[in-house]
C-alpha cells in the first residue's frame, strides 16, 4: 500500500499529471484540426479550447501562440509535403513528376481549409516546421530542373510560380467552398498548360524570392492577429 507523502505516492501523482497534460494536448490538437479544417487558420482559439473540453487557460499552456498549434496540427502534412517531391522525383518522366507534384500539393490545399493557407506562410520560429518547408523547396527546384531539361517546362519557369499558384488556389479553394469543390482542379489545369513550353510566350518577371517569403510572413501575421 502506498502511503501518503511517500516518494511512490509523490511519483505516482507526478504520473498521473504528466498523463493528465498529455491527454489534454491531445485533445486540443484533435480538436484544432477539426476547426482548422473547417474554419480555416483564424478560427477562434477559444472554439477551438470549448471543441477540445479544456478552459482556454489549458490550451495556452499547451500551445503559448497561434503559431505554436498550428505548426504542432500539420507537422504530419509537412512531412507528406516533402514526400511528395520524393515520389515526383522518383517518376522516370521528369516532366509528369513535376505535373504530379503540383497537382498533389493543389489537392493537398483542397483536402484542408487550414492547410490551405500554411503553404502560402513562413513559421520564422517552427525551426523544425521550416526546415521541412525547405527541404521541399529544394527538392522542387530539382524537379523545375529536370523538367526544363526535357524541354517540356517553359524555360523562364520560376520556383515563385509555384507559390503564386498556391496562393491563387487557396482563394479558389476558400471562395468555392461546398459550392464548386474541384473548381481548384480547373485552376490547375490552365496553370499547368501555362508551365508548358509549348507555345510559351514572353512573361513579366517573376517576383524575387525575397518579395515572396514578405508575401508568406505578410499572411502568417494576419493569421497570428485572429482570436
Amino acid at each position: 500500500m502506498v502511503k501518503p507523502g511517500s516518494k511512490e505516492a509523490r511519483d505516482a501523482c507526478r504520473q498521473a499529471l504528466r498523463t493528465d497534460a498529455e491527454r489534454n494536448r491531445s485533445r486540443v490538437v484533435d480538436a484544432a484540426q477539426e476547426v482548422f479544417a473547417e474554419q480555416g487558420l483564424t478560427a477562434s482559439m477559444a472554439e477551438v479550447a470549448r471543441r477540445a473540453g479544456v478552459g482556454i487557460a489549458t490550451l495556452y499552456r499547451r500551445f503559448p501562440t497561434r503559431e505554436d498549434l498550428i505548426t504542432d496540427v500539420f507537422a504530419d502534412k509537412m512531412s507528406a509535403y516533402v514526400d511528395a517531391v520524393d515520389e515526383a522525383a522518383a517518376d522516370p518522366d521528369p516532366w509528369n513528376g513535376f505535373c504530379a507534384y503540383v497537382e498533389r500539393v493543389c489537392a493537398m490545399q483542397a483536402e484542408d481549409r487550414g492547410f490551405t493557407h500554411v503553404l502560402t506562410m513562413t513559421f520564422p520560429t517552427a525551426s523544425e516546421f521550416e526546415a521541412k518547408r525547405a527541404e521541399a523547396y529544394r527538392g522542387f527546384e530539382r524537379l523545375i530542373e529536370r523538367a526544363k531539361e526535357t524541354g517540356r517546362l517553359r524555360a523562364d519557369f520560376s520556383s515563385q510560380d509555384l507559390v503564386l499558384l498556391l496562393m491563387a488556389n487557396a482563394g479558389v479553394v476558400e471562395a468555392t467552398g461546398a459550392a464548386a469543390p474541384d473548381a481548384w482542379r480547373r485552376l490547375m489545369g490552365y496553370m499547368l498548360q501555362a508551365f508548358s513550353a509549348d507555345g510559351a510566350a514572353p512573361l513579366p518577371p517573376a517576383p524575387t524570392p525575397s518579395a515572396m517569403h514578405e508575401a508568406m510572413v505578410g499572411v502568417t501575421c494576419g493569421a497570428a492577429n485572429g482570436r
